[in-house]
């Protein structure tokens, strides 16, 4: 059975802290509270545990989506491609926040995730999150949980997520009622900024 931490999101506990940094670098997979949806995570620097996120929403490996949830700007800045002012000018207006910014990814991505061109980019405003990243010393790949109905608790009550995943994941975060609506997508690679999913955050400038 998976491990419980409660985790607040005012104060995050270092002790807390390295019980999920130790559960990630011996790759193990989380589910864990954002600003916007919990999402599923593990260490960007384990094939084993990306391959293992991948099998439980039933996708081979090179078809998942996995996002880059990233503590700071500069903390990206290594995982895609240079910014040209433009693009540098929007990640610094909306992030931290609820978008997930889609980019070219860079030479430096891990070995195993160089068959990317392009990589989604997250920066929660959420303190767990950052913290998170911190403590580990590299990024996150995230992914969102599979719902095999449309109780909507299952995205918002910790305690409902541990029961339906307990099984299969290695640790899941409480860190409190999530929200039921997803980040923001905005795809960065084109000439201009082009809105995929509407979600959480002020869209205005991409429609």
């Amino acid at each position: 059975m998976s491990l419980f931490i409660k985790i607040y999101d005012k104060n995050p506990s270092q002790k807390a802290l390295d019980k999920v940094v130790e559960v990630l670098k011996n790759g193990g997979v989380v589910i864990y509270p954002t600003d916007t949806v919990y999402g599923m995570c593990c260490d960007i620097m384990s094939p084993k545990a990306l391959h293992r996120m991948a099998t439980m929403k039933h996708l081979k490996p090179q078809k998942t989506s996995f996002s880059l949830i990233c503590s700071d700007l500069s903390d990206l800045s290594q995982y895609v491609k240079q910014l040209d002012s433009k693009n540098f000018r929007i990640l610094k207006k909306y992030l931290p926040g609820p978008f997930t910014f889609i980019l070219n990814g860079s030479s430096q991505l891990p070995k195993h995730l160089k068959h990317r061109k392009q990589i989604g980019i997250r920066i929660p405003n959420h303190s767990i999150d950052q913290a998170l990243v911190k403590s580990l010393g590299n990024p996150l790949a995230s992914t969102s949980l599979l719902h095999e109905d449309e109780i909507l608790e299952y995205r918002t009550d910790p305690e409902l997520i541990f029961e339906r995943w307990k099984n299969q994941v290695d640790c899941v975060i409480d860190g409190g009622y999530g929200k039921n609506t997803p980040s923001s997508i905005v795809d960065l690679t084109g000439s201009e900024a082009l809105l995929i999913r509407k979600g959480l955050g002020d869209t205005k400038e991409f429609e």
